[in-house]
């Protein structure tokens, strides 16, 4: 199989000599918290040094790729059961964070192989099985336009779904991903409803459109079907309302796959804002030693009182985006493990919960996004140079507060119409807030 990328063939990490695969794919990946760390600390210069040759092609490199495996950081939310770390939400957060803050791009695509492993889970037992069974280098799950105006169609027929449509727009890790879930408009009768078709790669076209302002090197490119339609197994089309409430049984037994899924996203999304923040502040600390402020009779930036205070305001920004991230993630494992034990939290805590995770996730982007700023504009004009780090990571954190997920306005008006005892906006998709209101329609239809 090949990928096509605007009429140039590539080959794929794991398409290559099976001698040569076998090489990379290894038994020994960290599995715990502080041995994963470990070696994203020893590769993160590696990362931060290949960052503008994969802005500059729009993608990672397959040696970035493979180096990320070897870290363990693509298995950090793999199920125990396929051989995966299948860490808690608050350790996964500490990883995102620590990648992120030597290259925003590879935070990012760490952020989706882990926070979204909850769609194959949902999907059930038998897409378990495909995603997690075989080996692989990279990520193992990408995602594409789960949302209600998505181009894409499913039609059911004997033994499965057609699908057509498309393209698919922003699959961030559908390069690299053995599969990719596609959202798509279904209707048996009962109206139009959103399902999730997971479909392999060689079934896939990618498309060279990922020219954008920051997070280039993701290659978060659209997607489309190589032949015109596609005929998909019944087991791969789940209707995404049982997907998002977790209805079906996947045969995991961790509390992480009950884990409330908007928690476990968006709760390691904050982690890569603040983990660009982070980088960008080591970095402005390391140019800023010994480098006169213009203007002034200061010949050290770092004994200025203007620095002083503007590294305390950075302090803050990033700080309180760290603490709302790291309480949401303990919340959702907390959650997880209650689900596991027994009865779970209650329908209304946890629609409350999956909206404040968003809105505070929001914030997060907010103020880191506003912290990098802070350190750009005191870094002088050589801080636009496109091989300075913190000019990327000024660009790549405006663009994680663009996410289509991330309407801070939208956020804040759903979870004030909460707190003041109204209903928030109903809608469907990834972000649905009320998962029981989602499954509780579907068994009703």
């Amino acid at each position: 199989m090949t990928t096509q990328i605007a009429g140039e063939v590539l080959r794929p990490l794991n398409d290559r000599p099976d001698t040569e695969s076998t090489m990379l794919v290894t038994d020994d990946r960290p599995t715990t918290l502080a041995a994963v760390l470990e070696k994203v600390r020893e590769v993160g210069p590696t990362l931060r040094a290949a960052a503008l040759e994969g802005e500059r092609a729009g993608r990672h490199s397959d040696a970035t790729i493979a180096a990320l495996d070897a870290t363990g950081a693509f298995n950090i939310a793999s199920p125990a059961e396929f051989g995966g770390a299948e860490l808690p939400v608050r350790d996964q957060l500490d990883v995102v964070t620590e990648v992120s803050s030597w290259d925003g791009s590879a935070g990012w695509t760490v952020w989706v192989g882990a926070s979204t492993n909850w769609i194959p889970a949902g999907s059930g037992a038998r897409v378990v099985e495909e995603v997690y069974g075989p080996a692989w280098v990279g990520p193992r799950v990408a995602g594409s336009s789960h949302f209600p105006a998505t181009r894409g169609r499913a039609k059911r027929v004997d033994g499965g779904w057609i699908v057509s449509g498309g393209p698919w727009t922003f699959g961030s890790d559908a390069l690299w991903a053995p599969y990719t879930n596609l959202g798509c408009m279904a209707d048996d009768g009962d109206g139009p409803h959103l399902v999730g078709v997971q479909v392999p790669r060689d079934e896939l076209r990618f498309l060279d459109d990922w020219q954008v302002a920051g997070m280039r090197a993701t290659g978060s490119v659209s997607v489309t079907l190589a032949a015109d339609e596609l005929f998909v197994p019944a087991h791969r089309v789940v209707d995404f309302r049982d997907v998002v409430a977790g209805t079906l049984d996947n045969g995991l037994a961790g509390s992480l796959w009950k884990a409330p899924s908007l928690g476990w996203a968006f709760s390691l999304m904050a982690g890569m804002s603040i983990g660009i923040a982070q980088g960008a502040l080591a970095r402005f600390l390391e140019r800023s030693a010994g480098r006169p402020i213009r203007g002034t009779t200061y010949k050290n930036q770092l004994e200025a009182p203007l620095t002083h205070l503007m590294l305390t305001e950075v302090h803050s920004k990033i700080r309180s985006a760290t603490l709302m991230a790291q309480a949401n993630a303990a919340e959702t494992d907390r959650l997880g493990e209650l689900a596991a034990a027994g009865p779970p939290a209650s329908p209304e805590y946890l629609q409350h919960f999956s909206a404040r995770v968003l809105a505070e996730t929001a914030y997060a982007a907010k103020w880191c996004a506003e912290a990098i700023e802070l350190l750009q504009r005191n870094s002088g004009s050589t801080a636009i140079m496109d091989f300075e780090h913190i000019q990327r990571a000024w660009r790549d954190a405006r663009v994680v507060t663009l996410h289509g997920a991330l309407n801070l306005e939208a956020l804040s008006e759903n979870y004030g119409r909460l707190m003041a005892g109204i209903q928030p906006h109903d809608f469907a998709g990834i972000t649905t807030l009320n998962r029981s209101a989602a499954s509780a329609a579907r068994n009703a239809g």
